[in-house]
């Protein structure tokens, strides 16, 4: 029988709880401080009640000026099923000479069931209102003391200047090499026509003769800048002077190139190849300067 008591106590005690005609009420605010003359702030309220139970809109404050510093901009309600958000705008029309306690008045929302009228409270909240410039203004010789806005911080562009970097670098190298291509450098390639005539001849036989003989005339074509001769070599020398130490090799070879494309029956031997690629050999040592 005790027991018995006890069990319909507590449910007379949670009866209340469960006919509570607002289950949820909640006002959200922004934060309390850093405000100045002409800022605006939100305050939302979220409310849900128990169903029958409406929200008299009427209650709520009008837009407009609500004191001598503070107006209501805008008043926004919004309804799914028992729950309603409603959205309220400030504006504050204030210019403390120092930081200011200020408060956004309470106000008492209206829920209604049926002819009964029930009362909810929303809470004043308060808020610090900051001054726009300093109470004693200092002075310099131009007159008021300004204070510039606080500048943005800078991206960091190091990534950037590097890939700017790298980028340069490989279009100057690419840039290089399509100007040796291209014969924009004469000098290097001077430097250079002996040098690739060996390799050439590396692979040649005496079968090859007149290829090689080719090969040679066209290095010294390059050196000499137009087709030489055996009857302008002391031009040759003039313009060239380091290559007179070798005046009997280059005779010998244009005296054997001309038995060996104009005469009948010439034969080749080994030692007439291997004599070329000498030539060929000091005429790329001359070239590098290692004579």
């Amino acid at each position: 029988m005790r027991i018995l008591l006890i069990m319909v106590l507590s449910l007379l005690g949670c009866s209340g709880s469960i006919d509570e005609p607002v289950s949820y009420f909640n006002v959200e605010t922004p934060r309390p401080f850093g405000y100045v003359n002409g800022d605006e702030i939100p305050q939302r309220i979220v409310i849900e009640t128990r169903s029958g139970i409406t929200l008299q809109t009427g209650s709520l404050p009008a837009k407009g000026q609500i004191n001598r510093w503070l107006n209501l901009n805008q008043v926004t309600v919004k309804q799914s099923g028992q729950r309603y958000q409603i959205d309220l705008l400030y504006q504050v029309f204030y210019a403390p000479l120092e930081v200011k306690t200020l408060t956004l008045p309470g106000f008492t929302l209206q829920l209604s069931q049926g002819e009964k009228s029930i009362s909810q409270n929303v809470p004043a909240w308060t808020f610090t209102l900051s001054p726009l410039r300093e109470l004693v203004v200092r002075q310099t010789e131009q007159g008021e003391y300004l204070r510039p806005d606080s500048p943005p911080p800078l991206l960091a562009n190091t990534q950037a200047l590097y890939g700017l970097t790298a980028s340069l670098s490989i279009a100057a190298l690419i840039a290089s090499y399509l100007c040796y291509l291209y014969g924009c450098f004469p000098n290097r390639l001077r430097r250079t026509v002996f040098k690739r005539a060996l390799r050439k001849l590396a692979g040649l036989s005496k079968a090859d003769m007149e290829q090689a003989l080719t090969l040679v005339h066209h290095a010294l074509n390059s050196l000499n800048g137009q087709p030489l001769f055996a009857n302008r070599l002391s031009d040759f020398y003039r313009r060239n002077p380091e290559y007179l130490q070798i005046n009997s090799q280059l005779a010998w070879f244009f005296n054997y190139s001309n038995r060996y494309f104009f005469s009948d029956g010439m034969i080749v031997v080994a030692q007439d190849l291997q004599q070329l690629k000498d030539l060929c050999q000091q005429c790329r040592n001359i070239e590098r300067g290692s004579r």
